[in-house]
């Protein structure tokens, strides 16, 4: 059986970076040899596929499960129907174009998977993850998993809401030319004209956080490096987003993704991005003289 504490190690030892908001950032995750063995397994290094009805029968067959997330549909006829079309008359958010799926290995066939699944929801690995970031582990639980994102799965910039402590991502990516692929995590910054929406969210914690469009952000990073850790407990600052456009036949993106969640969620009210928006000065005049 494998032997993963040196991750625990490298993350309890990894400097907090502070700009522009507290995270981690790790290349080199896994080791060499442990990272050739996941990324070369059964669940994760997958054949080409000639279309997506071989796609998802095989994907079932090496225990891949379509999960409700995020930016994502899970009837596969649905899907499919867009996928060919890329339109729908239905829009999952008003901020987003996309309409993806995200599927996560619940039921890992090889030794490494197994393993590495057993691993990262351990108490050991998760306590470590809360200390990173002074998070009392009994306040919280963690939800994490092994996942494929197909194309079009899209999350338009956001800092996540308050009920979580903390998230994780790491690339774990089977294809050869995977940095260069359109279906990276995006971290952004609030373009100066909408700052003032990261002040309002500080400012009243009695409401939630929203996403909000791409145009309103903008990207300092982005997680193309394959093996690659980013860890943030989530805040009025922490704006990322995901935009995936690609050939999913030919290899899927694919992450290590867990959160930490507060046991007692927050009572909060919710907002949309049109709550956000403040008429310009004009439409105040013209509404000012009715």
């Amino acid at each position: 059986m494998e032997n993963f504490q040196y991750l625990i190690d490298k993350i309890q030892n990894s400097k907090i970076i502070e700009n522009p908001y507290p995270h981690i950032y790790i290349e080199n995750f896994f080791d060499s040899k442990d990272f050739s063995r996941i990324i070369n397994s059964d669940g994760i290094n997958t054949k080409d596929y000639k279309d997506n009805d071989e796609l998802f029968n095989s994907l079932f067959n090496l225990g891949y499960k379509i999960i409700d997330f995020p930016g994502c549909i899970n009837n596969v006829k649905e899907y499919n129907s867009w996928h060919d079309k890329k339109y729908s008359s239905k829009k999952l958010h008003s901020a987003c174009e996309g309409f993806g799926m995200t599927l996560r290995l619940l039921e890992p066939q090889s030794s490494i998977l197994k393993n590495l699944k057993l691993f990262i929801e351990s108490n050991d690995f998760n306590k470590a993850l809360a200390s990173k970031f002074n998070i009392d582990i009994d306040k919280v639980y963690s939800d994490n998993g092994l996942q494929k994102y197909l194309d079009g799965y899209e999350i338009s910039p956001h800092p996540d809401i308050r009920k979580k402590a903390l998230t994780y991502m790491i690339n774990i990516n089977p294809h050869s030319n995977s940095e260069d692929l359109d279906h990276h995590t995006h971290y952004l910054q609030f373009k100066k004209e909408y700052k003032y929406i990261q002040e309002f969210w500080e400012s009243n914690t009695q409401y939630d956080r929203c996403w909000v469009p791409w145009d309103w952000a903008e990207t300092f990073f982005i997680q193309n490096k394959n093996n690659s850790l980013v860890m943030f407990s989530p805040a009025d600052q922490t704006i990322h987003a995901v935009k995936a456009s690609y050939n999913h036949l030919i290899g899927q993106r694919t992450q290590l993704y867990g959160n930490l969640w507060f046991i007692d969620s927050p009572n909060t009210k919710e907002l949309n991005l049109e709550d956000m928006v403040i008429p310009s000065i004009d439409k105040i005049k013209q509404n000012n003289s009715l």
